[in-house]
């Protein structure tokens, strides 16, 4: 498995997987179901890692997964806390085969390999960590048992689990901003567990990944929430990913990266 290049300043190292060419059949659970143009997707795809690429990301692809049409999605196969790697097991059955490729990235890289396992289920996209605590969303993908494994291979980080309502998963509805700070939507998730929510201007300016210490990544659908952060001091960089949103995807999805 080969690096897809990188940028001059190495922040770490990015894992993606290209999408597969039954991406179209992809498992959509909220948003309208509309046709989706496989190669597009694929364009999209290569400008996304690109963007993390130029962000100084050497990005690594994980083994394609063409039997499985949402395997593009590989943040939900896996979550990575240091040099662990944690191999998720989605409560959605039909996800569960992506795991494998996902997994031998990980070895790959050099990780620590655990695994969420039967009854626990747990999706990566529910998993928003913002130093010392981890936020777990609680609903259809993810299981009271799937936190708590989750939390004891954690070890010492507080876990804190968010019931989530009209959204696939937890970073469907919220992430955070570099300073910390949560952006999102709070009509889809229990506010009482959580600090101040900033309200994004735009369902998909809830979506935010940290290319650096003042960078972030964002759909090119969330030009309101851009500009806001973009005011604020921020260096934002917009990617078209609309092929992924009608697959109930969204930029965090796409990728996991390791610092």
């Amino acid at each position: 498995m080969e690096p897809i290049g990188g940028g001059a300043a190495h922040l770490g190292r990015a894992l993606v997987r290209a999408p597969g060419p039954r991406i179209a059949e992809g498992i959509v659970t909220h948003a309208a179901r509309r046709p989706v143009d496989a190669a597009l997707a694929a364009r999209q795809h290569e400008a996304y890692v690109a963007a993390l690429r130029s962000a100084g990301w050497r990005v690594r692809a994980a083994p394609p997964a063409d039997g499985q049409p949402d395997a593009v999605f590989i943040e939900d196969a896996l979550v990575v806390a240091g040099d662990l790697a944690i191999v998720c097991r989605s409560g959605e059955e039909r996800r569960r085969g992506e795991g494998p490729g996902a997994e031998q990235a990980a070895r790959e890289l050099g990780l620590r390999i655990e695994r969420i396992k039967e009854p626990g289920t747990l999706d990566g996209g529910d998993v928003l960590s913002v130093g010392d605590t981890v936020y777990v969303g609680r609903g259809a993908r993810t299981n009271e048992e799937g936190i708590c494994q989750l939390a004891h291979l954690l070890g010492g980080r507080r876990v804190v689990p968010v019931d989530t309502r009209g959204c696939l998963h937890l970073k469907s509805a919220l992430t955070a901003l570099p300073d910390g700070g949560l952006i999102g939507m709070p009509d889809m998730v229990d506010t009482s567990v959580l600090p101040c929510l900033r309200v994004a201007p735009e369902p998909s300016g809830a979506h935010v990944v940290l290319l650096g210490p003042d960078h972030v990544l964002m759909a090119a659908s969330a030009p309101r929430t851009a500009a806001r952060l973009a005011a604020d001091g921020l260096r934002v960089t917009s990617v078209d990913i609309s092929e992924f949103e009608a697959l109930d995807g969204c930029v965090t999805c796409l990728s996991v990266l390791v610092p």
